[in-house]
């Protein structure tokens, strides 16, 4: 162990740390204990630590590194929660094997955490950033509704930011947003014997499935997004119905629908409502209604901007390999900096299991972001 790097070493003591969400398991332990670690972790290598109550007692920790030079900042994000464990034999007991590192959060995305803070480190050890400031944020709750970053941003701005979200080294520019909304069809409730009384909610409610699943097909028909492919939906949950020799006098849907930057925040539900309109055209005795109950929107950094080019200026530095420019389909907390002024990539280390019975990030990977967020910095005036 006395020979281990350092940010393979702060990555097991991480992935050590049951760090479940609470708001997805009920009585997991949340943050606080690896707050704690990332704080400890933080000052030793350094940085001015501040550690921020993102709400319910949640704690997100910022570190800063500050230059003598004035200059812009620079932003390092990652988030500290992880989801459930069930399955899972051993989630907390880091092993590693093959060149990889297996545990819940390995690659979703304490290897991220671990080589932001680490490169932090490194940037320390050399005097500081070359002018402005290296700001390091772990955050909460990015695997639910992100209370973190929405709380970071209230009082942390940069000039541009890296969330080192698994990318498998690639550098993701933009990704897409999420809308979930909530369908509730109404039916009339009358014993089973007699059809003439009753209207079946769940039944009713299959008529929005079909239009539902042809309006998917529609939208994964149509010209993709060059780096992020197409939007989508999907049904998440259903729930109707009291008793088998019953109607049911409701049925509910919540569904979730992907969707692009390319598409406007109120498109989602604008579709649902047009398709529950037209059933009630078709049928004046269908009723139904639909909410939009939370959603995050799609995020791309503009084209014009200089900071991915520069990140991929650094990783072909460390690397001598052209850097891969993509879109990642799922959401991340780099919306949440960049729609509130920090215009931020994603880039992390590669993996496998994410949200899965075996979790793994690539060990050598890890050091890759390490080594290319310090070369950031180094071009970052």
């Amino acid at each position: 162990m006395t020979n281990m790097d350092p940010a393979i070493r702060l990555l097991r003591d991480l992935v050590a740390i049951n760090s479940v969400n609470p708001t997805l398991v009920a009585g997991a332990p949340g943050e606080r204990e690896i707050a704690d670690a990332v704080a400890a972790a933080m000052r030793r290598i350094g940085l001015d630590v501040s550690v921020e109550d993102a709400g319910g007692g949640r704690p997100n920790v910022v570190g800063v590194l500050e230059s003598r030079t004035r200059g812009p900042s620079l932003m390092f994000c990652g988030h500290t929660d992880t989801v459930g464990v069930t399955g899972m034999s051993h989630p907390f007991t880091p092993v590693e094997r093959d060149g990889r590192l297996f545990g819940r959060g390995a690659q979703d995305m304490k290897g991220g955490v671990a080589a932001m803070i680490d490169a932090a480190r490194v940037v320390a050890e050399r005097g500081g950033p070359p002018s402005g400031r290296l700001i390091v944020a772990a955050v909460v709750d990015e695997e639910h509704s992100s209370i973190g970053a929405d709380a970071l941003v209230k009082t942390w701005r940069a000039d541009a930011g890296v969330v080192t979200e698994p990318t498998d080294l690639a550098i993701a520019i933009g990704h897409k947003g999420f809308a979930w909304i909530e369908v509730d069809v109404a039916g009339k409730a009358a014993h089973g014997s007699r059809p003439a009384d009753g209207h079946d909610a769940i039944l009713r409610l299959g008529r929005v499935l079909t239009r539902l699943e042809a309006l998917d097909r529609d939208l994964q028909a149509r010209p993709p997004h060059a780096r992020m492919g197409t939007a989508s939906l999907h049904a998440s949950f259903i729930e109707g119905g009291h008793e088998l020799s019953s109607y049911p006098d409701r049925a509910r849907l919540t569904m979730e629908r992907r969707t692009l930057p390319t598409e406007l925040e109120s498109a989602p539900l604008g579709e649902v409502v047009e398709i529950l309109q037209s059933l009630a055209r078709e049928d004046p005795s269908f009723r139904a209604t639909a909410r939009a109950i939370f959603g995050r929107p799609a995020y791309e950094v503009s084209a014009e901007h200089p900071f991915p080019n520069m990140l991929a200026d650094a990783f072909g530095a460390v690397t001598g390999r052209e850097a891969r420019m993509v879109g990642a389909s799922f959401w991340t907390d780099a919306a949440v900096l960049g729609h509130a002024g920090t215009p931020s990539v994603l880039f992390g280390p590669g993996g496998a299991g994410l949200h899965s019975v075996e979790e793994y990030v690539n060990v050598a990977d890890v050091l890759m972001c390490r080594d290319v967020l310090v070369q950031l910095v180094e071009r970052f005036r």
